[in-house]
Order: structure tokens, then C-alpha cells, then sequence
């Protein structure tokens, strides 16, 4: 028989509401803080790989498209990956909204406009799941994640092709979505840097935009995790994002799996989640930088073609 605890979830993004969501199901009692008045849309293009259909109930999810490849342009070669699985383009809100709906009709407490500026009283675990500035992260001393910054541009032209298009700049590389109804252009890099160099691609895209049109993000890169017993982190507020893509959200899904598995020993969860994503961190810290300077230097090294899971790929 399952013992009850009393859960706060501080943040209602698609981690600590799907969090709720299991543990409310498993008969805890969960009370989610979200400092917002509702569910907010977020600067995120809402690529995420078919494996969210192993998390979310596939009849519920709205899809708006489909990407099957990734072209990669260097100077003097493109490289198409297979994504493998293919990735679907959501609405982050609404499966922000849809995941509310799940948590709340699983017994789940939100409770919106909840500035938390301490740990809360009176539950028997703590879970922050707010995010890449996790205020939750900062009463708990930890330091902060290295940052990049994320911008996003979207541009009215109806684009229903199946292929992203990227081009790697400094620590990063910009991007080209179709959307089905407009095209998504944006960009990943140093925060001193990224703005200029996302210009200056619009520039050589021809595509003209006005700075109040283009949003930007923090996106978090490493793994800050507690050693507290009670009070953990999970999603970006760990900095769980991809080295390749800095996409969060398979990566934030599995986390809070693996807290699931070993819940309520949060001890057992930190020693699991740093077994699982270290390697994948560390590797794709190396081979990321590598793989843009031989596409460079040596595209000639490099295949034309190959598939490749996005997500954890066999690197």
C-alpha cells in the first residue's frame, strides 16, 4: 500500500504538471505553485520528438506538423539527418493547458499568482520544477547552470515542407522551422553574442524583422542537482537540456521518471539522474564543438546522410 505524502510542486510547466499528474494518480496529495495567473505561453518552439507519446496519452496531444529530417548547412556541405523518431511541432501552451486539465482531474491542487520567495511549510517533499531561473534552486544555495540564450521569430509564410534547416554559428546555430501557417527562424548561442549573429542570418535570409517581434529565453545547460533529502529540482531547473539542440523537454520527461521510479528517496533519484545524464552531457560537450569544426575545416570527413535519435543519441 502506497503511503501518502504531502507534495509541493513549485511551477506548472510540462514537468511539474505532469509530476502532479503521477503522483497525484498514485494517491499523494499534490499542491503545484505556479507564480503566473495561468498557464503562459513560452518562447519554445515546440519541436519534441514522437517519445513524447510515451509520456502523454497520444489522443489528447494537438499536433500542428511534422518534421521527418534536419539539414545541417555548412560553408561547403549539408548534412541531412534522419530524425529517428521523427518530431512533432506543438503548441507549448496548450499542452501546458492539456497537461493542467490531466493533473487537476487526477486530484491535483494548482494554485495560480504563488510568488514563492522560501521553501514552503507543511509537505513532506518539495519538488522545483520552475524553470531555467529556479528560484527554488536559489533557496537552496545551489549555483546557477551555465546559460545560452534562445531567440525566436516568427514569420507569416505558409511553409508545409517536412525538413528543419539549420546553420551553426558560435556555440549554437540558427534555425529555419516550418510551421504549416509560418515559418519559425531563430537561434541559440552565447547570450553576448547571439543577437548579432541572428541578425545578421535574418540579413542573409532576406527576411526583414522588427526587434519587438523577436523573443528570447535563458536555456540552461548542465545538472545542479540538491543533496537533500526532502527538497529536489527536476526539468531545466536542473539545467536538463540537450548540448545539440537545447530542447528540455524529453530530458525533463525523464527526469522526472527516474524521480517517479525511486520516489519518495529523492537521495536515491540525485544518484540515478547524474548516472543517467552526466555521460550524455559530457560526451555531447565534446562532440558538438567537434563535429561544427570539422564541418568547417573537413566537411569531407563528415557523411551526407545519416539517422540519428535527437534525443539520446548513440554518441
Amino acid at each position: 500500500m502506497v503511503k501518502t505524502s504531502r507534495i509541493a510542486i513549485i511551477g506548472a510547466g510540462v514537468v511539474g504538471l505532469y509530476l502532479a499528474w503521477k503522483l497525484s494518480k498514485d494517491g499523494h496529495k499534490v499542491t503545484v505553485f505556479e507564480k503566473n495567473k495561468q498557464i503562459e505561453k513560452k518562447v519554445c518552439s515546440g519541436l519534441i520528438s514522437e517519445r513524447l507519446l510515451n509520456f502523454i496519452p497520444s489522443d489528447k496531444i494537438s499536433v500542428e506538423h511534422k518534421i521527418d529530417d534536419c539539414l545541417i548547412h555548412f560553408p561547403s556541405k549539408t548534412i541531412t539527418l534522419k530524425l529517428s523518431p521523427a518530431h512533432l511541432i506543438l503548441d507549448r501552451r496548450k499542452l501546458g493547458v492539456l497537461l493542467l486539465k490531466i493533473a487537476q482531474n487526477s486530484g491535483a491542487k494548482v494554485l495560480f499568482g504563488q510568488q514563492m520567495n522560501k521553501i514552503p511549510l507543511g509537505f513532506d517533499k518539495v519538488i522545483g520544477c520552475d524553470g531555467a531561473l529556479s528560484e527554488t534552486r536559489k533557496l537552496l544555495r545551489l549555483p546557477c547552470p551555465a546559460f545560452r540564450l534562445g531567440l525566436q521569430f516568427f514569420y507569416p509564410q505558409e511553409d508545409h515542407s517536412q525538413q528543419v534547416d539549420t546553420w551553426p554559428i558560435n556555440f549554437g546555430f540558427c534555425w529555419k522551422i516550418p510551421r504549416g501557417q509560418d515559418i519559425e527562424y531563430g537561434a541559440i548561442g552565447r547570450p553576448e553574442l547571439v543577437n548579432k549573429e541572428f541578425a545578421a542570418f535574418l540579413f542573409r535570409q532576406n527576411i526583414s524583422a522588427f526587434e519587438d517581434k523577436i523573443e528570447a529565453a535563458l536555456i540552461p545547460q548542465g545538472l545542479v542537482v540538491p543533496d537533500t533529502k526532502n527538497v529536489t529540482l527536476c526539468g531545466d531547473a536542473v539545467g536538463l537540456t540537450k548540448p545539440w539542440s537545447g530542447g528540455g523537454v524529453i530530458w525533463g520527461l525523464t527526469a522526472a521518471d527516474i524521480l517517479l521510479e525511486n520516489f519518495p528517496d529523492f537521495e536515491k533519484y540525485h544518484q540515478k539522474v547524474k548516472a543517467f545524464f552526466w555521460p550524455k552531457l559530457y560526451k555531447g560537450k565534446i562532440l558538438v564543438p567537434l563535429t561544427y569544426f570539422l564541418g568547417n575545416n573537413f566537411p569531407f570527413i563528415l557523411p551526407t546522410k545519416v539517422s540519428r535519435d535527437n534525443d539520446f543519441p548513440l554518441i
